[in-house]
Protein backbone atom coordinates (compact mmCIF):
# COMPACT_ATOMS: atom_id res chain seq x y z
CA UNK A 1 0.00 0.00 0.00
CA UNK A 2 1.30 3.71 -0.74
CA UNK A 3 1.82 6.22 1.88
CA UNK A 4 1.29 9.72 1.37
CA UNK A 5 4.04 11.70 3.49
CA UNK A 6 3.97 15.10 1.23
CA UNK A 7 1.15 16.73 2.94
CA UNK A 8 3.12 20.36 2.40
CA UNK A 9 2.64 20.04 -0.92
CA UNK A 10 -0.71 19.44 -0.84
CA UNK A 11 -2.87 17.86 1.60
CA UNK A 12 -6.29 15.46 0.20
CA UNK A 13 -8.96 17.12 -0.01
CA UNK A 14 -11.02 16.53 3.26
CA UNK A 15 -14.82 14.95 2.80
CA UNK A 16 -16.22 18.39 4.38
CA UNK A 17 -14.68 20.19 1.16
CA UNK A 18 -16.06 17.46 -1.02
CA UNK A 19 -19.14 17.95 -0.06
CA UNK A 20 -19.48 21.61 0.10
CA UNK A 21 -18.12 21.54 -3.60
CA UNK A 22 -20.64 19.25 -4.91
CA UNK A 23 -23.33 20.95 -3.72
CA UNK A 24 -22.04 24.72 -4.80
CA UNK A 25 -21.73 22.73 -8.52
CA UNK A 26 -25.78 23.26 -8.60
CA UNK A 27 -26.02 26.80 -7.71
CA UNK A 28 -26.31 27.91 -11.39
CA UNK A 29 -26.34 31.80 -10.23
CA UNK A 30 -23.16 33.80 -11.13
CA UNK A 31 -22.39 35.69 -7.89
CA UNK A 32 -22.67 39.37 -9.64
CA UNK A 33 -26.14 38.94 -10.66
CA UNK A 34 -28.93 40.18 -8.54
CA UNK A 35 -31.65 37.76 -9.64
CA UNK A 36 -32.27 34.52 -6.33
CA UNK A 37 -29.91 32.44 -8.20
CA UNK A 38 -26.92 35.67 -8.21
CA UNK A 39 -27.84 35.68 -4.48
CA UNK A 40 -27.43 31.77 -3.91
CA UNK A 41 -23.83 31.72 -5.38
CA UNK A 42 -22.58 35.10 -3.51
CA UNK A 43 -24.14 33.55 -0.57
CA UNK A 44 -22.18 30.71 -0.73
CA UNK A 45 -18.57 32.84 -0.79
CA UNK A 46 -20.06 35.16 1.74
CA UNK A 47 -20.53 32.09 3.90
CA UNK A 48 -16.48 30.50 3.45
CA UNK A 49 -15.49 34.34 3.59
CA UNK A 50 -16.94 34.19 7.06
CA UNK A 51 -15.62 30.15 7.56
CA UNK A 52 -12.29 31.31 6.80
CA UNK A 53 -11.89 34.64 8.82
CA UNK A 54 -13.21 32.42 11.67
CA UNK A 55 -10.58 29.75 11.14
CA UNK A 56 -7.86 32.31 10.92
CA UNK A 57 -8.82 34.65 13.69
CA UNK A 58 -9.23 37.51 10.89
CA UNK A 59 -12.82 38.32 11.45
CA UNK A 60 -12.75 42.36 10.54
CA UNK A 61 -10.16 42.23 7.41
CA UNK A 62 -10.84 41.87 3.87
CA UNK A 63 -10.51 38.61 2.38
CA UNK A 64 -9.36 38.39 -1.15
CA UNK A 65 -9.79 35.46 -3.11
CA UNK A 66 -7.54 34.57 -5.62
CA UNK A 67 -6.10 31.57 -7.38
CA UNK A 68 -3.77 30.67 -4.89
CA UNK A 69 -1.20 31.86 -3.13
CA UNK A 70 1.32 32.16 -5.67
CA UNK A 71 -1.23 35.12 -6.89
CA UNK A 72 -1.77 36.26 -3.49
CA UNK A 73 1.99 36.91 -3.56
CA UNK A 74 2.22 39.09 -6.84
CA UNK A 75 -0.78 40.95 -5.63
CA UNK A 76 0.39 42.05 -1.98
CA UNK A 77 4.02 41.73 -2.85
CA UNK A 78 4.67 43.53 -6.74
CA UNK A 79 5.94 46.44 -7.04
CA UNK A 80 6.84 47.36 -3.19
CA UNK A 81 10.41 46.46 -2.96
CA UNK A 82 9.70 44.64 0.36
CA UNK A 83 13.06 42.87 1.72
CA UNK A 84 12.78 39.26 2.74
CA UNK A 85 15.36 36.38 3.04
CA UNK A 86 16.30 33.32 0.98
CA UNK A 87 13.93 31.10 2.62
CA UNK A 88 10.87 32.55 1.23
CA UNK A 89 9.20 30.41 -0.76
CA UNK A 90 9.94 31.22 -4.92
CA UNK A 91 6.41 33.02 -5.28
CA UNK A 92 7.24 35.80 -2.68
CA UNK A 93 10.72 35.48 -3.67
CA UNK A 94 10.29 36.50 -6.76
CA UNK A 95 9.10 39.42 -5.86
CA UNK A 96 11.27 40.63 -2.82
CA UNK A 97 14.92 42.09 -2.03
CA UNK A 98 16.70 39.18 -0.03
CA UNK A 99 18.75 41.69 2.06
CA UNK A 100 18.13 39.45 5.40
CA UNK A 101 19.54 36.54 6.37
CA UNK A 102 18.50 33.55 7.46
CA UNK A 103 20.60 32.00 10.82
CA UNK A 104 21.37 28.07 10.66
CA UNK A 105 18.29 27.18 12.50
CA UNK A 106 16.20 29.15 10.11
CA UNK A 107 15.34 31.80 11.88
CA UNK A 108 15.57 35.56 10.65
CA UNK A 109 15.23 38.84 12.26
CA UNK A 110 13.60 41.57 10.73
CA UNK A 111 15.06 45.48 11.04
CA UNK A 112 12.20 47.08 9.62
CA UNK A 113 9.02 45.02 9.40
CA UNK A 114 7.03 47.90 7.45
CA UNK A 115 9.11 47.32 4.49
CA UNK A 116 9.18 43.44 5.25
CA UNK A 117 8.27 40.13 4.40
CA UNK A 118 8.32 37.10 6.41
CA UNK A 119 6.92 33.70 6.25
CA UNK A 120 4.94 32.46 9.07
CA UNK A 121 6.28 28.73 8.76
CA UNK A 122 8.71 27.18 6.36
CA UNK A 123 7.84 24.86 4.12
CA UNK A 124 10.94 22.52 3.77
CA UNK A 125 12.34 23.15 7.38
CA UNK A 126 8.98 23.11 9.34
CA UNK A 127 10.77 26.31 11.33
CA UNK A 128 8.37 28.57 12.96
CA UNK A 129 9.54 32.42 13.02
CA UNK A 130 8.51 35.02 15.83
CA UNK A 131 6.82 37.50 13.59
CA UNK A 132 7.18 41.56 14.29
CA UNK A 133 4.62 43.96 14.69
CA UNK A 134 4.21 46.04 11.74
CA UNK A 135 5.26 43.34 9.18
CA UNK A 136 3.97 44.07 5.59
CA UNK A 137 3.10 40.71 4.42
CA UNK A 138 3.75 37.02 5.91
CA UNK A 139 3.36 34.07 3.87
CA UNK A 140 0.74 31.92 6.08
CA UNK A 141 0.34 29.06 3.54
CA UNK A 142 2.00 26.12 5.51
CA UNK A 143 1.00 27.44 9.19
CA UNK A 144 -2.58 28.01 8.41
CA UNK A 145 -4.57 24.84 9.32
CA UNK A 146 -1.62 23.11 11.24
CA UNK A 147 -0.97 26.31 13.81
CA UNK A 148 -3.30 28.04 16.37
CA UNK A 149 -2.49 31.44 14.83
CA UNK A 150 -4.79 34.69 14.29
CA UNK A 151 -4.19 36.91 11.37
CA UNK A 152 -5.56 39.77 14.00
CA UNK A 153 -2.82 38.91 16.46
CA UNK A 154 0.15 38.07 14.02
CA UNK A 155 1.30 41.90 13.46
CA UNK A 156 1.31 41.31 10.26
CA UNK A 157 -0.87 43.63 7.49
CA UNK A 158 -1.48 41.31 5.28
CA UNK A 159 -1.18 37.41 5.21
CA UNK A 160 -1.31 35.15 2.21
CA UNK A 161 -3.34 31.67 2.33
CA UNK A 162 -4.06 28.40 0.12
CA UNK A 163 -6.72 25.91 0.25
CA UNK A 164 -5.23 22.88 -0.93
CA UNK A 165 -2.67 23.11 1.51
CA UNK A 166 -5.08 22.03 4.46
CA UNK A 167 -7.38 20.28 3.15
CA UNK A 168 -9.25 21.99 0.17
CA UNK A 169 -9.37 22.51 -3.45
CA UNK A 170 -6.32 23.54 -5.92
CA UNK A 171 -6.14 26.29 -7.29
CA UNK A 172 -8.55 28.64 -4.74
CA UNK A 173 -6.19 31.11 -1.71
CA UNK A 174 -6.84 34.19 -0.60
CA UNK A 175 -5.01 37.08 0.61
CA UNK A 176 -6.33 38.67 3.92
CA UNK A 177 -5.72 42.48 4.52
CA UNK A 178 -5.98 44.49 7.23
CA UNK A 179 -9.15 46.58 6.90
CA UNK A 180 -8.31 50.10 5.52
CA UNK A 181 -4.82 49.44 3.56
CA UNK A 182 -4.64 50.50 0.23
CA UNK A 183 -4.23 47.82 -2.24
CA UNK A 184 -4.32 48.43 -5.81
CA UNK A 185 -6.03 45.45 -8.39
CA UNK A 186 -3.45 43.96 -10.53
CA UNK A 187 -6.85 42.28 -12.87
CA UNK A 188 -8.96 44.66 -13.40
CA UNK A 189 -12.23 44.58 -15.00
CA UNK A 190 -15.40 44.10 -13.01
CA UNK A 191 -14.75 44.88 -10.03
CA UNK A 192 -15.21 41.69 -7.97
CA UNK A 193 -13.65 41.00 -5.09
CA UNK A 194 -13.75 44.59 -3.59
CA UNK A 195 -12.53 45.86 -6.64
CA UNK A 196 -9.05 44.05 -6.01
CA UNK A 197 -9.16 41.27 -8.02
CA UNK A 198 -11.68 41.66 -10.86
CA UNK A 199 -13.36 38.56 -12.59
CA UNK A 200 -15.97 36.06 -11.78
CA UNK A 201 -15.31 34.08 -8.43
CA UNK A 202 -14.18 30.35 -8.12
CA UNK A 203 -17.55 29.54 -6.06
CA UNK A 204 -17.34 25.88 -5.94
CA UNK A 205 -13.41 26.34 -5.12
CA UNK A 206 -14.39 29.20 -2.36
CA UNK A 207 -17.10 26.74 -0.98
CA UNK A 208 -14.44 24.05 -0.69
CA UNK A 209 -11.96 26.72 1.03
CA UNK A 210 -14.14 27.41 3.36
CA UNK A 211 -15.49 23.99 4.24
CA UNK A 212 -11.90 23.10 4.97
CA UNK A 213 -10.86 26.06 7.08
CA UNK A 214 -13.91 25.12 9.15
CA UNK A 215 -12.69 21.62 9.46
CA UNK A 216 -9.06 22.41 9.66
CA UNK A 217 -9.88 24.73 13.19
CA UNK A 218 -11.74 21.64 14.97
CA UNK A 219 -8.78 19.17 14.36
CA UNK A 220 -6.74 21.97 16.25
CA UNK A 221 -9.41 22.06 18.95
CA UNK A 222 -9.69 18.33 19.05
CA UNK A 223 -5.62 18.08 19.55
CA UNK A 224 -5.04 15.94 16.48
CA UNK A 225 -1.58 18.13 15.26
CA UNK A 226 -0.05 17.16 18.76
CA UNK A 227 -1.04 13.57 18.03
CA UNK A 228 1.06 13.90 14.38
CA UNK A 229 3.71 15.77 16.22
CA UNK A 230 4.35 12.83 18.65
CA UNK A 231 4.37 10.58 15.34
CA UNK A 232 7.06 12.97 13.66
CA UNK A 233 9.30 13.08 17.08
CA UNK A 234 8.87 8.91 16.76
CA UNK A 235 10.35 9.02 13.13
CA UNK A 236 13.15 11.42 13.70
CA UNK A 237 13.91 9.30 16.55
CA UNK A 238 14.21 5.79 14.83
CA UNK A 239 15.92 7.93 12.03
CA UNK A 240 18.59 9.19 14.32
CA UNK A 241 19.15 5.78 16.08
CA UNK A 242 19.88 3.81 12.66
CA UNK A 243 22.26 6.86 11.25
CA UNK A 244 24.96 9.07 12.63
CA UNK A 245 25.61 11.66 9.68
CA UNK A 246 22.35 12.74 9.04
CA UNK A 247 21.45 15.98 10.09
CA UNK A 248 18.07 17.12 11.06
CA UNK A 249 17.22 20.56 9.95
CA UNK A 250 15.83 23.07 12.35
CA UNK A 251 15.16 20.67 15.11
CA UNK A 252 16.49 22.72 18.06
CA UNK A 253 13.55 25.47 17.06
CA UNK A 254 9.97 25.56 16.43
CA UNK A 255 8.32 23.70 13.87
CA UNK A 256 5.00 23.37 12.46
CA UNK A 257 3.95 19.27 14.18
CA UNK A 258 3.83 17.74 10.80
CA UNK A 259 7.19 18.41 9.26
CA UNK A 260 10.68 16.82 9.18
CA UNK A 261 13.48 18.22 6.94
CA UNK A 262 17.45 15.88 7.39
CA UNK A 263 20.13 16.27 5.35
CA UNK A 264 22.48 13.75 4.42
CA UNK A 265 25.72 14.94 3.12
CA UNK A 266 26.36 13.48 -1.18
CA UNK A 267 22.99 11.64 -1.74
CA UNK A 268 20.81 13.56 -3.78
CA UNK A 269 17.41 14.71 -2.29
CA UNK A 270 15.83 13.22 -5.82
CA UNK A 271 17.83 10.18 -5.36
CA UNK A 272 15.82 9.70 -2.20
CA UNK A 273 12.48 10.32 -3.25
CA UNK A 274 12.92 8.24 -6.50
CA UNK A 275 13.92 5.51 -3.63
CA UNK A 276 11.19 5.74 -1.62
CA UNK A 277 8.69 6.66 -4.19
CA UNK A 278 9.51 3.25 -5.62
CA UNK A 279 9.37 1.58 -1.95
CA UNK A 280 5.66 2.79 -1.76
CA UNK A 281 6.44 6.02 -0.26
CA UNK A 282 5.58 9.69 -1.53
CA UNK A 283 7.87 12.28 -0.07
CA UNK A 284 9.82 15.16 -1.51
CA UNK A 285 13.11 17.15 -1.67
CA UNK A 286 12.00 20.22 -1.05
CA UNK A 287 8.71 22.84 -1.97
CA UNK A 288 6.82 20.75 -4.57
CA UNK A 289 7.24 23.98 -6.47
CA UNK A 290 10.96 23.76 -7.27
CA UNK A 291 10.72 19.72 -6.94
CA UNK A 292 12.13 17.96 -10.06
CA UNK A 293 15.02 20.35 -11.02
CA UNK A 294 18.47 19.08 -9.38
CA UNK A 295 19.79 21.60 -7.37
CA UNK A 296 20.57 22.25 -4.08
CA UNK A 297 17.76 23.30 -1.90
CA UNK A 298 17.55 27.09 -1.68
CA UNK A 299 15.91 26.91 2.34
CA UNK A 300 18.93 25.23 3.78
CA UNK A 301 21.76 26.91 1.50
CA UNK A 302 20.34 30.75 2.81
CA UNK A 303 20.44 28.71 6.08
CA UNK A 304 24.15 28.41 5.60
CA UNK A 305 24.61 24.82 4.93
CA UNK A 306 27.24 23.81 2.35
CA UNK A 307 26.19 22.46 -1.12
CA UNK A 308 26.75 18.87 -0.66
CA UNK A 309 24.50 18.95 2.21
CA UNK A 310 21.44 20.92 0.88
CA UNK A 311 21.68 18.74 -2.30
CA UNK A 312 20.94 15.88 0.00
CA UNK A 313 17.95 17.43 1.98
CA UNK A 314 14.40 15.08 2.11
CA UNK A 315 11.17 16.36 3.68
CA UNK A 316 8.68 14.62 5.05
CA UNK A 317 5.37 15.62 5.79
CA UNK A 318 2.38 13.93 7.85
CA UNK A 319 -0.90 14.71 7.70
CA UNK A 320 -3.77 14.14 10.14
CA UNK A 321 -4.24 10.53 8.89
CA UNK A 322 -0.59 9.62 9.74
CA UNK A 323 -0.25 6.12 11.27
CA UNK A 324 2.34 5.18 13.49
CA UNK A 325 3.04 2.43 11.65
CA UNK A 326 3.19 3.66 8.35
CA UNK A 327 6.41 6.25 9.89
CA UNK A 328 8.14 2.96 11.14
CA UNK A 329 7.66 1.36 7.77
CA UNK A 330 9.24 4.46 6.03
CA UNK A 331 11.95 4.78 8.68
CA UNK A 332 12.93 0.98 7.65
CA UNK A 333 12.74 1.51 3.82
CA UNK A 334 14.65 4.92 4.51
CA UNK A 335 17.49 3.36 6.96
CA UNK A 336 18.21 0.44 3.86
CA UNK A 337 18.83 2.63 1.20
CA UNK A 338 20.59 4.86 3.59
CA UNK A 339 22.78 1.74 4.21
CA UNK A 340 23.14 0.77 0.74
CA UNK A 341 24.94 4.34 0.44
CA UNK A 342 26.89 3.93 2.44
CA UNK A 343 28.24 0.53 1.37
CA UNK A 344 28.32 2.71 -2.11
CA UNK A 345 30.59 5.51 -0.33
CA UNK A 346 33.19 3.05 1.24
Amino acid sequence: MRVYLDHNATAPLRPEARAAMVAAMDVAGNPSSVHAEGRAAKGLIERARGQIAAAFGAEGADIIFTSGATESAALALEGRGLSGAGIEHDAVRAWISEDLTASCDGLVTVPDPVCATLQMANSETGVVQDLPDGLAVTDATQAFGKLPVAFNWSGATMALISAHKLGGPKGIGALVIKRGTDLAARIKGGGQEMGRRSGTENVIGIAGFGAAAEASARDLADGVWERVEKLRNILESALATGTSQTIFVGKAEKRLPNTACFATPGWKGETQVMQMDLAGFAVSAGSACSSGKVRASQVLTAMGYEAETAMGALRVSLGPDSQENEILRFAEAWLKQEKKFRAWQA
